[in-house]
């Protein structure tokens, strides 16, 4: 009797955490005029920066509002925004003006990227943990660009083993994950693993946040 009234207190402490996580970042935005503070505490899109060249031409999948294709078109001589959610790509627009970035809104495996230069990188951050298939969903898209010579993926993917918190809720069967809409997060292993049935190496990387940096290069 006494374990079951642990195991019922610990998953409602467990969803309490759940709920709180989600909701601090949703009240920082609000004190951060709508600015979720992650942004500048982490320091991500600096780290994309970093790792495109300068006069490079880069492929931002997933790109979401456009921000870091903004943020990166700053040293890069053309970006191309791409994501699904045609609202987002909407808000993108409406709020670029830069004349070297172009939007578009679509499925980034299926679009069609013959109008498009030659790439240098393909940044994705935060983009694989939404995509079911992510195996055939690499193949098309790399198989589908137009590449330069090095055929270079800049990666950021969310840790599962970010804290052992995460462990205890899935072995309690409470909701883990960082997003609801997420497919999977990461083990370094894992992550690895499915870049290489992906055909794609990791040539280095480091892990910071709880989250994998790679810099990945197609074999």
């Amino acid at each position: 009797m006494k374990h079951l009234i642990n195991s019922w207190l610990l998953k409602i402490l467990l969803r309490l955490h759940s709920i709180s996580y989600k909701y601090s970042g949703v009240v920082s935005a609000r004190l951060n005029h709508g600015n979720h503070p992650k942004h500048r505490i982490m320091k991500y899109k600096e780290w994309f920066l970093d790792n495109i060249g300068t006069g490079c031409v880069v492929l931002d999948i997933g790109c979401n509002s456009g921000l870091m294709a903004s943020f990166m078109a700053e040293k890069a001589r053309y970006v191309y925004g791409i994501d699904i959610d045609c609202t987002l790509i909407d808000k993108a627009i409406e709020n670029n003006i830069k004349k070297n970035i172009e939007f578009f809104c679509a499925d980034a495996a299926t679009f069609d990227y013959s109008p498009l230069e030659k790439i240098d990188f393909i940044t994705l951050s935060n983009v694989l943990e939404h995509v079911d298939n992510r195996v055939s969903f690499l193949k098309r898209m790399i198989k589908q660009v137009k590449w330069k010579s090095n055929k270079r993926l800049l990666i950021r993917v969310p840790m599962i083993d970010r804290e052992w918190i995460t462990i205890i809720k899935k072995e309690m069967q409470v909701e883990w994950r960082l997003d609801e809409t997420h497919y999977t997060e990461y083990t370094f292993d894992a992550f690895k693993e499915e870049l290489a049935d992906s055909g794609i190496i990791i040539e280095s990387h480091h892990i910071r946040w709880g989250e994998i940096y790679a810099v990945c290069k197609v074999v």
